[in-house]
C-alpha cells in the first residue's frame, strides 16, 4: 500500500512538472484592445506613426492617453537614408506634443548611404525639446556589398554623431532576427533596444531592451490605417526619465 501511495506521488510529482507548472509560467496575453492581443504585464503603451497612417485625428486620440490601454508615446518617422523627409512629420511632430503624447522622432537608416550625412540630414530636420524621447535609429534594411565589420563602423559613426549632438544615447530599432543575424556587435550593447516580435505573448530576445513592438495590425480612433502597437518595459516614470532633460 505504501509503495502504491510513493509510486502515485511520483507520478503526481512529475506530471505537475511537466506538464501544470510550465503552462502556469508560460507568459500570456491580456485583454484585448486595439483589435489586437495585448502583451501581460505592461502599463505603459505607445505607437509608432508616419505618412502610411495617412491624415490623423489627434482629437479622437488624444483620450487614449487615460485608456485601459493607454498611449503614452508616440515615435513619428522624421527622414530617411540622407536626402527623404516623411511628408507628414512636421504636422504629426507638432501634433503629438500639442495633444499631451510623449514623443520622438526616428531615421529610417540606409547602410547604402554615408552615415554622417544621414546623421547631419536627421538632425537638420529634427529639434529635440526637453521632454522628448531619445532620437530613434530604425535599422533593418540589409547591408548588401557591405563587410560586416564596415558596417557596424558606419553604424557607430551615425550613432556617435547624433549621441553628440542631442546629448543622450539613440534608441536602436530592429527587428528580432535583423538583431541576430547583423546587430550582433557589443558596441551596440550600450543603447537602448527596440525590438520587433510579432505574434507571441514576449519577445524572444535574450538580451536587455526598453521598447517592444508587439504587432503592426492595431486599429485606433483617429487612425484609418493599422498601427505598430508597441509596449515599454517599466513605469510611465521610468519613460519621462529617458526624456531630453
Amino acid at each position: 500500500m505504501l509503495l502504491t501511495l510513493l509510486a502515485g506521488a511520483v507520478l503526481l510529482f512529475a506530471f505537475w512538472h511537466l506538464f501544470i507548472r510550465p503552462e502556469l509560467t508560460r507568459p500570456t496575453y491580456g485583454s484585448e484592445a486595439y483589435h489586437v492581443r495585448i502583451p501581460d504585464g505592461y502599463a505603459v503603451h505607445g505607437i509608432d506613426i508616419s505618412h502610411h497612417q495617412g491624415d490623423i485625428d489627434w482629437d479622437r486620440l488624444q483620450p487614449l492617453q487615460q485608456a485601459a490601454v493607454p498611449i503614452r508615446f508616440v515615435f513619428v518617422k522624421a527622414t530617411e537614408g540622407g536626402d527623404h523627409v516623411d511628408r507628414r512629420f512636421d504636422d504629426n511632430f507638432a501634433a503629438a506634443r500639442e495633444h499631451g503624447f510623449l514623443r520622438g522622432a526616428y531615421h529610417f537608416y540606409n547602410p547604402a548611404t554615408d552615415p554622417i550625412v544621414q546623421a547631419d540630414f536627421f538632425i537638420s530636420h529634427v529639434t529635440l525639446e526637453k521632454g522628448d524621447l531619445p532620437p530613434v535609429i530604425d535599422v533593418e534594411k540589409v547591408p548588401s556589398r557591405i563587410e560586416q565589420q564596415t558596417f557596424y563602423a558606419q553604424l557607430s559613426q551615425f550613432l556617435y554623431r547624433l549621441e553628440a549632438h542631442y546629448g543622450v544615447r539613440p534608441v536602436i530599432y530592429t527587428f528580432l532576427k535583423y538583431r541576430e543575424r547583423y546587430l550582433d556587435y557589443p558596441e551596440f550593447n550600450r543603447y537602448p533596444m527596440w525590438i520587433a516580435h510579432y505574434h507571441v505573448p514576449q519577445p524572444a530576445y535574450e538580451g536587455k531592451w526598453v521598447f517592444w513592438q508587439h504587432t503592426d495590425r492595431a486599429v485606433l480612433p483617429g487612425i484609418e490605417e493599422k498601427t505598430d502597437l508597441n509596449v515599454f518595459q517599466g513605469t510611465l516614470k521610468d519613460l519621462q526619465s529617458m526624456t531630453i532633460p
